[in-house]
């Protein structure tokens, strides 16, 4: 049974670390949010300590070293922005760390984090839940087996948020990444794990709620559209009153995958306790491409943009 800390408990997607690590048979023994709105702590490890203030949560966890309980992990859920800082905690406290996405904002703190990576001994990983979703995994089988073959993708996603994204931490540019990096960081990994290295990049527009580019790669010519606006659903969507929708079109055929997505994050844990976890080298080049799009050049309605361009 591995024991684990948690920062950032109070976060939108904590609960699906705290449920993997209930599901993998391990324990949460220390948690930490600055916002106290975290009772369903109480639905996985209601014995967990609970601390507000980042001071008493390290002291907490050295208290537990020096006891001989030491921390194995430590799963980070924190505003993007603290993530290097909060995996550098972890490593410092002979942990390893689990992160959620982006790993960092900025390509160049990937190389100070391997200095502190082989510094510790310890390993840093990051959830790339869609390289473990069925349909993903069907896609690069499919994907491999044809090799330098030039695919034709559209890649859609929607995710409504309401107006209190833009007052949050997600609204700012500096602490989020913006739409390309908040949201869209998985599906670039997941581009790029399937139809290779990065041969163009262009940015058609990158505004508060929505971002869409083209991308050329290895083995895909690849048109992307993502946004928060719920506007942006398309008719039938809105008609079934679902707020996601999640599409990659391939040579005109549709594979939908909106589903799927509850429990990616256990797998993610299964295979990073089996020691098939993704570090920080399957990371750094969706994270150079999200840094390369929020501070590229918008070139508008030019070239080969996504159709759903020509709506807003």
């Amino acid at each position: 049974m591995k024991k684990f800390a948690l920062i950032g408990a109070a976060g939108y997607i904590a609960p699906r670390h705290m449920r993997a690590i209930k599901q993998t048979n391990n324990i949460l023994l220390a948690a930490m949010d600055k916002f106290d709105s975290v009772g369903i702590i109480d639905s996985y490890f209601p014995e967990a300590s609970f601390f507000t203030e980042f001071e008493r949560f390290d002291r907490h966890l050295d208290k537990l070293k020096r006891k001989g309980t030491p921390i194995d992990f430590v799963s980070i859920c924190s505003p993007n922005y603290l993530h290097d800082a909060h995996i550098r905690f972890g490593l410092r406290n002979q942990a390893d760390v689990i992160c959620e996405k982006p790993l960092v904002l900025n390509p160049w703190n990937v190389e100070g984090l391997k200095e502190m990576e082989k510094e510790s001994g310890q390993q840093i990983y990051n959830i790339l839940q869609l390289r473990h979703h069925p349909s993903i995994l069907a896609l690069k089988k499919k994907i491999t087996s044809s090799p330098n073959t030039k695919h034709y993708i559209d890649l859609t996603y929607i995710t409504s948020r309401g107006k209190w994204y833009g007052y949050s931490w997600k609204g700012e540019l500096s602490k989020s990444g913006g739409i390309a990096t908040n949201i869209g960081i998985h599906f670039f990994d997941m581009l790029i794990w399937i139809f290779g290295d990065i041969k163009q990049n262009q940015v058609h527009i990158h505004q508060s709620d929505c971002a869409a580019g083209y991308l050329e790669l290895e083995n895909a010519q690849v048109r992307w559209f993502l946004s928060i606006n719920a506007k942006h659903l398309p008719e039938e969507i809105k008609g079934q009153n679902q707020r996601t929708f999640r599409s990659i079109k391939m040579e005109d055929k549709e594979m939908e995958f909106s589903d799927g997505f509850t429990d990616l994050h256990t797998v993610s844990y299964q295979n990073i306790l089996s020691g098939n976890g993704f570090g920080i080298s399957d990371t750094e080049k969706s994270i150079q491409l999200a840094h390369d799009i929020r501070n590229g050049i918008t070139i508008g309605l030019k070239g080969d943009f996504h159709p759903y361009l020509l709506e807003i």
